[in-house]
């Protein structure tokens, strides 16, 4: 905590000062302006308005029209519920959200189990167990025969655990989820035993976490949420393992879309300050060892993200490898990019962000409302206010309004595809089973370049993807 110290000073004074006085002259903004084409192009948006509210930001769910689109529509009460936020009210503020809901006080009554597991390199990543209270004094690990959905949560690429993240954890439990949070080498307290980060886009570690995960517990369906910079591991992850990824749906908060872009353009000054402060203090703990391998005075004077990017793994500063395969800056991302297999992505994803979003940047540039109004896997919940993993309201409850949208989700993929295979299974008994309208199948596909997700998916999945029709 006390590495925080100085960068959460910094940020809450900037984001006073700075962007306060927007505040008050966001009445112009206050409806949500959705960057749609106007063309033949069809999406589903649910939008609404509160009346009465001094101010109110509407809520947009864009998608590509399917079954799985209209059934979410009607189940998912959050996806039509505006956030409700008084013009006066410092909520109107996207930095003020921003930093609230990551660096906010918060009287947790969670506590973590960690299991440090070893990788097939030698090297370390932790996995934290959530649990209630004096619950994890009683038992060290849940039960492997328990039926309950585990909730994989990947914090942003930097590993703070923030606000945020333990919020999403409480709200898991309650809802009857076992929360496990995924912290890469080096981050969080997680021992370096070898001389290699991970890279931003590179799902290696993760995939080995989540074949540890099916291993202890494979009674459980397994759902995964993002957050921030940490989405695109997720994506990386969903898109190289295509069907064979062992997760049943999957949820992305405030995500950064364009990183490359983002890592060369940054976001707002006060945010990109903290977090390369942020990042330089944690890696400050392993300079010795970080030496034999990379100029550490490039490193820790870098002034921008990308600089810090490219001293880790790009040639420019590196001595030997600090991953194998470093080149240049294009080739780095054309290896981590998390959009390159976006189309090989198996299982719903629900991306929740809004407008004013002061860490990714300019709406029109940054989020691709193409994939979400051509990919029927791919849904977009919209709103004009709630900063960077904010989304706090004026009348919030136990639930920030984002967990409770993505728990809606999650609940409503489960019963559709419940309710698609029973009717699959009643036209079987009746012998119409080749007539009507067909489930579209997908061939399974295993993992690119490195084969190692040879998972029989219909163990875990037997809904065949017919919620695209």
């Amino acid at each position: 905590m006390l590495e925080w110290i100085g960068a959460a000073c910094f940020i809450i004074l900037m984001a006073i000062l700075w962007p306060v006085v927007k505040c008050f002259g966001a009445e112009s903004h206050s409806t949500l302006l959705l960057p749609r084409r106007e063309s033949k192009r069809s999406a589903e948006r649910c939008d609404s308005k509160l009346e009465g509210q001094g101010e109110s930001a509407t809520v947009a769910l864009i998608c590509k029209p399917s079954a799985l689109a209209n059934y979410l529509l009607k189940h998912c009460m959050t996806f039509c519920k505006s956030l409700s936020i008084p013009k006066w009210n410092w909520r109107m503020s996207s930095s003020l959200q921003t930093v609230y809901g990551a660096l906010w006080p918060f009287d947790c009554p969670v506590h973590f189990i960690r299991d440090h597991l070893q990788l097939s390199d030698d090297g370390l990543v932790a996995l934290d167990w959530a649990v209630v209270g004096a619950a994890h004094h009683k038992r060290r690990r849940t039960s492997s025969n328990s039926t309950s959905p585990v909730l994989l949560i990947i914090p942003n690429s930097y590993g703070k655990i923030t606000r945020n993240v333990l919020k999403l954890c409480e709200a898991a439990l309650s809802h009857g989820y076992l929360p496990v949070i995924f912290n890469r080498r080096s981050q969080n307290g997680t021992p370096l035993c070898t001389v290699k980060l991970q890279q931003f886009g590179d799902p290696t570690d993760l995939r080995e976490a989540v074949r540890y995960i099916r291993y202890r517990q494979p009674a459980g369906q397994i759902y995964a949420v993002s957050e921030s910079t940490g989405s695109g591991l997720l994506l990386s992850y969903l898109g190289e393992c295509g069907s064979s990824s062992y997760v049943t749906a999957a949820a992305c908060l405030s995500p950064v879309f364009r990183c490359q872009s983002w890592f060369e353009s940054g976001p707002t000054r006060p945010f990109n300050w903290a977090l390369l402060l942020y990042q330089k203090i944690c890696l400050s703990r392993y300079k010795t060892v970080l030496g034999e391998l990379v100029h550490t005075d490039n490193l820790f004077s870098s002034c921008s993200l990308k600089a810090m990017e490219e001293a880790l793994f790009c040639h420019s500063g590196s001595k030997g490898a600090m991953a194998e395969g470093a080149g240049s800056w294009e080739a780095y991302w054309e290896r981590n990019d998390p959009l390159r297999d976006i189309d090989e992505v198996a299982i719903p994803v629900l991306c929740v962000c809004s407008q004013d979003d002061p860490i990714r940047g300019d709406d029109q540039a940054t989020l691709p409302l193409e994939l979400f109004e051509s990919n029927p896997h791919f849904f977009l919940l919209l709103t004009a206010h709630g900063g960077h993993c904010g989304f706090s309201t004026s009348d919030e409850g136990p639930i920030v309004w984002s967990h409770q949208a993505l728990l809606e989700f999650f609940r409503a993929t489960t019963d559709f595809f419940a309710a698609e295979e029973r009717a699959k299974l009643a036209a079987r008994r009746r012998g119409v089973s080749g007539a009507g309208k067909t489930f579209r199948h997908r061939s399974v596909s295993t993992c690119k370049r490195l084969p190692v997700c040879s998972h029989n998916i219909h163990a875990i999945y037997n809904w065949q993807r017919s919620y695209t029709r």
